[in-house]
């Protein structure tokens, strides 16, 4: 993408009413259409959405094609996709209002600061999909399914709320599962390292992300977790 288009982007999202950014991880605060501070922490259902609907977050969203899809799916719940880049938001957002989905919202934000932004017990639901793996042992806590950021995942879900990974990485997969065994406040519900080999035990999982599409078509296996933290 030329810089030119990603800074189209980055201008459009400015004036965009579903998109949030936070523009300093050491000072934490949202602003929404024109710069307008916002702070929706532990109101995000009365202040944005208007609604009791519970709330689900997809981290690290990228072009929230999920975010959307789900919303789509659940019109009976609400949708927050969270990625740092910008220029990826402003696809989802923009098909949430050209679509007018009530539902969904995206914050633009690091995710090792979500507290800020959430308060205890506000989430529901959390979904994971095709984040970065990172490889590398030494990166290990950047991993979206670390220790580390379960901590944070606990200061804002629900007890018993779901977390969802969706992945086709057998690597960052097994970590996962063993990331969970450790954990004695874990409890995993459901795992499939293959889940289009027999049919699709929920129907959130039919939905395809482009890079989803290109792991398929490269003969990759899609892996699925279901826990809570």
């Amino acid at each position: 993408m030329s810089r030119k288009n990603k800074l189209s982007k980055f201008a459009d999202i400015l004036t965009f009413p579903n998109v949030f950014e936070c523009y300093d991880v050491r000072k934490p605060e949202l602003v929404g259409v024109g710069m307008q501070p916002v702070n929706f922490r532990g109101r995000w259902q009365e202040l944005y959405f208007k609604n009791e609907q519970p709330i689900t977050l997809e981290l690290a969203c990228g072009a929230g094609e999920y975010t959307v899809n789900l919303a789509r799916q659940f019109p009976d719940r609400n949708f927050i996709g969270i990625d740092l880049k910008g220029n990826r938001i402003w696809k989802g957002a923009k098909m949430a209002l050209d679509e007018q989905l009530p539902n969904v919202a995206f914050v633009r934000t690091r995710i090792e600061i979500i507290e800020h932004f959430f308060a205890p017990g506000e989430v529901a639901e959390i979904w994971i999909t095709f984040p970065d793996p990172f490889p590398r042992n030494s990166k290990a806590n950047r991993r979206l399914t670390s220790a580390f950021f379960l901590e944070k995942y606990r200061l804002i879900l629900q007890p018993g709320g779901l977390v969802h990974l969706k992945h086709d990485d057998p690597d960052f997969y097994q970590f996962t599962l063993d990331t969970i065994a450790a954990d004695p406040q874990c409890r995993l519900l459901y795992t499939n390292a293959d889940i289009y080999a027999t049919a699709l035990a929920f129907p959130e999982l039919a939905i395809q992300t482009r890079y989803e599409s290109m792991h398929l078509a490269a003969g990759r296996t899609i892996k699925y977790v279901r826990y809570t933290i």
